[in-house]
């Protein structure tokens, strides 16, 4: 069984920091492209930055360039994302997914992602 569990949200001042991350068991990591998502109330799921099997390439939207980090370490089976800036419009819901689809590049699209985990919440005051 698959279980993806998300960890390290909470609530943060505008300009602070969070790192995230997300522990994958029942599932051989290394085999799958990793991705963070996040939703908002009332707005649509949207990728904020993915990375491949190997973790040599990694995606970040337009949106949060420059203020994050997305890493993996393989050995651990967890995925981490490293967020600094941070602005009141970062405010949502955070998710971490896993793809089969193999692909050296990062996949972004939500249909995409078999697998996902619970989520944690990210609020940032102003």
């Amino acid at each position: 069984q698959v279980r993806m569990v998300e960890s390290g949200g909470g609530l943060v001042q505008a300009g602070g920091s969070l790192r995230l991350s997300c522990v994958a068991s029942g599932l051989t990591f290394n085999t799958f492209s990793m991705a963070w998502f996040r939703q908002a109330p009332g707005k649509e799921r949207e990728v904020v930055a993915a990375i491949n099997r190997v973790g040599d390439n990694t995606y970040y939207t337009n949106s949060m360039k420059g203020r994050l980090t997305i890493s993996r370490d393989n050995a651990k089976n967890t995925l981490y994302l490293q967020m600094t800036s941070l602005k009141p419009e970062d405010t949502a819901v955070y998710y971490c997914a896993a793809s089969l689809i193999v692909r050296t590049i990062p996949i972004t699209t939500a249909s995409s992602y078999a697998y996902w985990g619970q989520g944690t919440q990210v609020t940032v005051s102003s």
